[in-house]
């Protein structure tokens, strides 16, 4: 009999707009749904949306690939329900993402260190939530959460996924109480690219330098940082943004930038796309440029470079070996400067030198994607190896 594993998490399928959380349990499901029992629990509307999904039961469990999908209300989400839907399903581990969440994982932790609920056992997956870059915004909030978490023994107890070194030495920090024994390290999994895509390399000298970003547009995920290193650029160079805006207030930052950028650098708010089309969408551009401040992984960049498209990031995400690999660069911060030279020897290099730079890529991110460590490392996540 599989192992049973009641995943909560606020956004899942057919949801695209929360990006890598959503992708994250998509992939570990379709990768892992012949070994294990998932049952998710979500809300029923996608971030942002006004209502609910049109294609899904709601209140009942619904068939989404390789899992059984619970869809919710929020103003559903009581402590009671919670309550009624672990007891009801009874499974040998609760999957928990997010260590902020308000909707479900406190209503879960709180149940729990009430005995409410009977002792199974928990894995709490941060997602990057302790990563400098993130626990920055609104960091006063955080803290005096952290303050309550401390004195109360709320989180202790728990099975810790991080997705790497660098997540782990996060939680270490944050999170005094935290054993190192207690912490896994499970990378997230890639979903298998379908099929190749076409590229579309520019020629040498003339044409602009076609560059993407594409995320949701929030303070986390740093467009304004893009823009202002594309103001310092003197090649020519195409800017085009993808991505839900979630703070309009920060989009209006963003644009304020946009409209003293130099006549060299044209940008374009290009709206949202779904899940299914980012391969075929970012294929068309030859860089993706994404100055994070953190991720616990990053599929966006996964998605860039399985389209052969080489990756200009921060050193907040877990691919910091870009540039050895030949397929990018994952630079400071601190260090704006940096990235903008960088743009500009790339729009610099010849066609031959820029194919081959996006074949790099594309290898890198089929490497990933096969990667039997982490998919084993999982396994043992749940107690399977």
């Amino acid at each position: 009999m599989k192992r049973r594993i009641l995943v909560f998490n606020r956004r899942y399928l057919p949801g695209y707009r929360a990006g890598g959380p959503i992708r994250t349990i998509a992939n570990m499901v379709d990768r892992l749904g012949d070994e294990l029992d998932f049952r998710i629990v979500t809300l029923d509307r996608d971030s942002g949306s006004d209502g609910p999904y049109p294609a899904v039961i709601p209140g009942g469990w619904n068939q989404v690939g390789n899992a059984q999908v619970l869809y919710l209300p929020s103003e559903e989400v009581t402590l009671r329900k919670v309550r009624e839907i672990v007891t009801a399903v009874s499974a040998d581990f609760i999957y928990l993402n997010s260590f902020f969440d308000p909707i479900f994982t406190q209503r879960v932790l709180v149940l729990r260190r009430l005995g409410k609920i009977r002792q199974t056992r928990v894995v709490l997956a941060p997602r990057g939530e302790f990563s400098p870059g993130a626990l920055a915004l609104k960091s006063w909030k955080k803290n005096l959460f952290l303050r309550f978490v401390r004195a109360t023994g709320l989180y202790g107890g728990l099975t810790w996924q991080a997705s790497s070194e660098l997540e782990k030495a996060d939680i270490l920090r944050i999170l005094p109480f935290v054993s190192e024994g207690s912490i896994k390290i499970a990378m997230n999994l890639a979903n298998l690219p379908q099929g190749d895509v076409t590229r579309t390399p520019g020629e040498d000298g003339g044409e602009a330098l076609r560059i993407c970003f594409l995320s949701r547009i929030t303070p986390k995920k740093n467009l304004d940082f893009a823009l202002e290193c594309l103001a310092r650029l003197r090649q020519k160079v195409s800017f085009a943004i993808y991505g839900p805006i979630e703070v309009p207030s920060y989009w209006a930052v963003c644009r304020r930038i946009i409209s003293r950028l130099p006549d060299n650098v044209s940008v374009t708010y290009a709206g949202e796309i779904e899940h299914h089309r980012v391969r075929e969408i970012l294929s068309g551009y030859e860089l993706f440029f994404f100055p994070t401040r953190g991720e616990n992984y990053g599929h966006v960049i996964y998605e860039a470079l399985s389209a052969g498209i080489p990756v200009l990031t921060s050193d907040q995400t877990p691919w910091t070996d870009l540039e050895e690999r030949g397929a990018g660069w994952s630079l400071p911060l601190e260090s704006p400067e940096r990235f903008s030279a960088e743009i500009e020897r790339f729009a610099l290099r010849s066609a031959e030198d820029r194919r081959q730079m996006s074949r790099r890529a594309r290898a890198y991110a089929e490497e990933r994607a096969n990667d039997a460590e982490a998919l084993e490392a999982h396994r043992k996540l749940f107690c399977l190896g």
